[in-house]
């Protein structure tokens, strides 16, 4: 069984809200055939606690605004270095880079099909950092 339309519909607008609050690394994945009590994951992660917590409440803002969902569970948010927000059908991962490294979550997951993302998406999360001379 994969992951069902509003599963990926929820995926697509938190990754877009992720991505215009500059999180990085954005991955989908389709993780019901291997999980059963949920369908999908999004994983990005951040350079700094600060932004960590930032992509989680822009997240959070985009999924009560078009959906009218709010997470059954919230964990790590205090530390703001892994924030796990769980919406039943939908889990997403916000980390810290120096995080998303030591768990690998990606390679754990990586037999799971990846949702494809927005190429709008795909490609703010993936732009060299520009800095100002």
């Amino acid at each position: 069984m994969a992951a069902t339309e509003h599963s990926i519909s929820i995926i697509r607008t938190a990754a877009h809200a992720a991505a215009d609050k500059l999180a990085e690394n954005l991955v989908a994945l389709d993780v019901s055939e291997r999980m059963g009590i949920t369908d999908a994951f999004l994983i990005a992660s951040a350079e700094s606690e600060r932004q960590v917590n930032a992509i989680v409440d822009g997240i959070e803002e985009a999924l009560i605004e078009k959906f009218d969902v709010r997470p059954v569970r919230r964990e790590g948010r205090g530390l703001g270095r892994w924030v796990l927000l769980d919406y039943v059908d939908v889990v997403i991962h916000v980390q810290h880079q120096e995080d998303r490294v030591f768990y690998a979550l990606d390679r754990l997951w990586s037999d799971c099909p990846a949702i494809e993302l927005p190429a709008e998406v795909r490609a703010s999360a993936s732009e060299e950092k520009v800095v100002p001379e």
